[in-house]
C-alpha cells in the first residue's frame, strides 16, 4: 500500500476515536494540580525537576480502566498534567527569589497566579508556532515524547479496536509501581520530617590538620528517595557530571577557602563559606553555560523562528510529505490568533509590572523584554527538548542569561536614562519578574513540545492538545500560590535558620537572586564568579574535545555548573540512582518494554513530595509535630542509610523483575 494512502487511513481512523472529552479534561486538570504541587516541592528541595508525562500517562490509563477511555484521551490527560508540571518548574525556579531578596514577604495569590499564567500561556502560544517546523518536518529525537507514545501504545491492547481503547495489563503493573513508590516515598518523608526516626542529611566536617587549622573538608549525603529517583531518571552520565561539579567545589576549592572560626563549629564554617563564597563558582559557570547554549543552537533556532513567521503569513518553506501531514498541520490553533494572543498579553504584562514597580516606562521595557526573550528562549527550550530531552533542558541557563541581561540593562542604562524615579533597590525584583515569566514560558516550550511529538506519533489532533496545555497551565497557576505559601510557612527557603532548621534550599531561586542582587548591590563575589566563568569555559572546551573524539561520555556544561552550585549532599543520592540505572541497563538492554524503573522513580518522587506538602499544611495550620517525634541517636543514622538502600532496591527490582520472568518462561 502506498505510504500516503496508509497515512490517510490512519488519520481517518484516529479522527473517529474519542479525544477531547469531559472526563479527559477533568482528570487532566486533577493530575495537573497534583503534579504541579509535587514538582514545586521537588524543585525547591533538590533544584531539579523531571518530566511528568510518563507517570501521568500511566495514571490516566489506570483510572480509565474503570471509566473507559481511548488512547487519545489518555494522551490529552498526560498533556495537561505535563503542562502543569512544567508551569510549576518555571515558577519555583524564580518566584521564591523575590522572598529570598526580601522584595516579597509572602506569595500574593493573585500576583503569583498572574505571573505563572502569563508565562505558561505565552509558552503554549509559542510552541504552536514552532510545532510544524520542529515536530512535523524536523528530524529531532524527542526522547521523552517518543517514550510517552510507546507507553501509551503498550498500555492499550493491539488486538482490540482503538475505539474500545482497552488498557493492557501493562497499565495495571505500571500503576502498581507508581503506588508502591509513592507509599515508600511518603513513609520515608514521614519518618524524617514528622517522627524524627531518620535524618534529612548525614553529614560531617573535619580539619585535616586537627582543630588547629588546615584544610576543612566536608562530607554529606541527603537521605531522600526522591533524590535517588531523580538520579535514576536522568541516568548515570548526567548524575556523574553533577557529582563531578560538586567534587570540584567541595574538594578543590572550599577546603582551602574556609577559615576556622572559634565561635562556629567546623560544620557551620563549611556552610557559611559555601553560602557566601564558593557557591558563586556555580553562578559563573551557569552564566557561561546559558550564553554558550544560545550560541550553540543559533542556526537551528533561526530556522525554527523563520518557519514560525512563515506560518504566520500562511505559508511554509518546506514540502509536506503527504496529505495526512497537511491535515495534522491544519489542526493547530490558528497562527494569526496566536499572534493576536501574544500581542494582547503585553497588556496584562505591563499592568503587573506597573503595579509592582510603579514606573510606567520600566514596566513597558520589561513587558517588551518578556515577549522577546520568551519567544527566543521557548524556541531554544523546544529545540533542546527535541535534541536531548526535556529533563536535560537548559531552562536554568537561559533564565540566568535573561536575569543577567535585564539586570545590566536596568542598572547601567534604564534606571538613569529612562526612568530616573525608578529606585535601584527595586532592580533585582524587576529582573526576577522578567525571569519568572520567561522561565515559565521556556519550561512550557520544552516539555509541551514533547507532548506534541507524542501526539503526532499517535495521530492526535494538535489543537486539542494545545487546548489541554492551556487547561494544565491555568490549573497549575491556580494551585501554585497556596502551595508555595504552605512550603514557605512550614519550612522556609534558603539556608537553615533557628526558625526554619529544615529549610528548603531552593537552589535555583537562590541562584537567580544572587545574580540579580549581585549586579545591583555589588554583593556578588566577583572573584569566585570569574573563576566559575573560567571553569565553565574549560568544561565547554573539554566537552568539545570529547565530541571530536566521538566518545560516548560527554560533559554538558550546565549539568556540571549545577553540581558546582548545589550542596554536595544532594549529589550523592543522585549519583547512586544513576549507578543503579546503569546496572539495570546492562542487565536488561534498556528500550525493550515499558520503563518500569522510571515509573517506580516517579512514584518515589511524588509520594515524598506530597507527604512534604501535607506536613507543611499541618504546620501552617498550627500543628507543631513535636508530639510525634521520638528521640533516636545512632538508630536514626542507620535508618537513613536503610531508606536510601531501600529506594535503590525498589528501583532495581521493579525494572528487572519482569525481564527475569520473561527469561524463565
Amino acid at each position: 500500500m502506498p505510504k500516503t494512502e496508509s497515512a490517510n487511513q490512519s488519520t481517518e481512523h484516529t479522527r473517529q476515536v474519542p479525544e477531547l472529552t469531559l472526563k479527559a479534561v477533568v482528570l487532566g486538570a486533577l493530575l495537573s494540580a497534583l503534579l504541579a504541587a509535587a514538582n514545586a516541592y521537588l524543585g525547591l528541595f533538590a533544584g531539579m525537576t523531571v518530566s511528568a508525562s510518563i507517570p501521568a500517562a500511566v495514571l490516566s490509563m489506570g483510572v480509565f480502566r474503570v471509566f473507559g477511555g481511548s488512547i487519545l484521551e489518555n494522551n490529552l490527560v498526560q498533556t495537561a498534567a505535563s503542562a502543569g508540571e512544567s508551569a510549576a518548574a518555571g515558577a519555583i525556579f524564580t518566584l521564591p527569589a523575590l522572598v529570598i531578596l526580601g522584595a516579597w514577604a509572602d506569595f500574593d495569590y493573585w500576583l503569583t497566579m498572574l505571573l505563572t499564567l502569563l508565562g505558561g500561556v505565552l509558552g503554549v502560544l509559542f510552541t504552536i508556532l514552532l510545532r510544524p517546523s520542529l515536530v512535523v518536518e524536523g528530524d529531532l529525537a524527542f526522547p521523552e515524547g517518543r517514550a510517552t507514545a510507546e507507553v501509551l501504545k503498550a498500555g492499550h491492547s493491539q488486538s482490540e479496536s482503538m475505539e474500545a481503547g482497552s488498557p493492557h495489563a501493562n497499565s495495571s503493573r505500571g500503576l502498581k509501581l507508581l503506588m508502591a513508590g509513592g507509599i515508600f516515598g511518603a513513609i520515608a518523608k514521614l519518618m524524617e520530617s514528622a517522627l524524627g526516626w531518620s535524618k534529612a542529611t548525614v553529614e560531617g566536617a573535619w580539619a585535616l590538620g586537627g582543630s588547629g587549622g588546615g584544610p576543612l573538608f566536608y562530607w554529606g549525603m541527603g537521605v531522600s528517595p526522591a533524590l535517588t529517583a531523580v538520579g535514576f531518571i536522568v541516568g548515570l552520565d548526567i548524575a556523574l557530571v553533577v557529582f563531578l561539579g560538586g567534587c570540584v567545589n567541595w574538594l578543590c576549592f572550599l577546603p582551602f577557602v574556609a577559615l576556622p572560626d572559634p565561635n562556629m563549629s567546623e560544620l557551620q564554617v563549611v556552610w557559611e563559606t559555601w553560602s557566601t563564597k564558593t557557591r558563586y563558582l556555580g553562578v559563573g559557570a551557569m552564566t557561561v553555560g546559558g550564553i554558550y547554549t544560545l550560541w550553540e543552537v543559533r542556526s537551528s533556532i533561526y530556522q525554527a523562528v523563520s518557519a514560525a513567521f512563515r506560518a504566520l503569513r500562511g505559508g511554509s518553506g518546506h514540502h509536506l510529505k503527504d496529505e495526512a501531514e497537511i491535515i495534522l498541520r491544519n489542526r493547530d490553533l490558528p497562527a494569526r490568533g496566536v499572534l493576536l494572543g501574544g500581542a494582547f498579553a503585553l497588556v496584562p504584562l505591563f499592568g503587573v509590572f506597573y503595579y509592582i514597580l510603579g514606573e510606567s516606562m520600566v514596566a513597558l521595557i520589561l513587558a517588551v523584554l518578556v515577549m522577546v526573550f520568551g519567544f527566543l528562549f521557548s524556541a531554544v527550550a523546544a529545540y533542546m527538548a527535541g535534541l536531548v530531552g526535556s529533563s536535560n533542558n537548559p531552562v536554568s541557563g537561559v533564565t540566568i542569561a535573561t536575569i543577567l541581561f535585564t539586570s545590566l540593562l536596568l542598572a547601567w542604562w534604564g534606571v538613569k536614562a529612562v526612568a530616573p524615579g525608578f529606585s535601584a533597590a527595586a532592580g533585582p525584583a524587576a529582573a526576577i519578574l522578567v525571569g519568572s515569566v520567561v522561565c515559565t514560558a521556556a519550561a512550557i516550550g520544552g516539555d509541551n513540545m514533547q507532548d506534541l511529538k507524542a501526539g503526532h506519533i499517535l495521530g492526535a489532533t494538535p489543537y486539542r492538545q494545545q487546548i489541554m496545555q492551556l487547561v494544565g497551565v491555568v490549573v497549575a497557576a491556580l494551585v501554585l500560590g497556596p502551595t508555595l505559601q504552605l512550603l514557605l510557612d512550614a519550612y522556609g527557603f534558603g539556608p537553615s535558620t533557628l526558625e526554619h532548621p529544615h529549610a528548603l534550599r531552593a537552589p535555583q531561586a537562590t541562584l537567580m537572586a544572587s545574580v540579580a542582587d549581585g549586579v545591583f548591590g555589588g554583593r556578588l563575589p566577583w572573584t569566585f564568579f570569574t573563576i566559575g566563568c573560567l571553569l565553565g569555559v574549560g568544561v565547554i572546551g573539554l566537552d568539545l574535545l570529547l565530541q571530536r573524539r566521538v566518545t560516548p561520555f560527554r560533559i554538558p556544561v550546565l549539568a556540571f555548573a549545577l553540581g558546582l552550585y548545589l550542596p554536595w549532599e544532594i549529589s550523592f543520592p543522585v549519583l547512586f540512582g544513576g549507578i543503579c540505572r546503569r546496572v539495570v541497563r546492562s542487565r536488561e538492554h534498556e528500550g525493550r518494554g515499558p520503563p518500569w524503573g522510571i515509573l517506580m522513580g516517579a512514584g518515589l518522587i511524588t509520594g515524598e513530595a506530597l507527604m512534604g506538602i501535607f506536613l507543611a499544611g499541618m504546620v501552617a495550620f498550627g500543628s507543631k509535630l513535636e508530639w510525634l517525634r521520638t528521640a533516636l541517636t545512632w538508630q536514626s543514622t542507620f535508618l537513613s542509610f536503610v531508606i536510601v538502600l531501600g529506594a535503590l532496591l525498589l528501583l532495581f527490582f521493579s525494572t528487572t523483575e519482569r525481564q527475569s520472568k520473561r527469561k524463565s518462561s
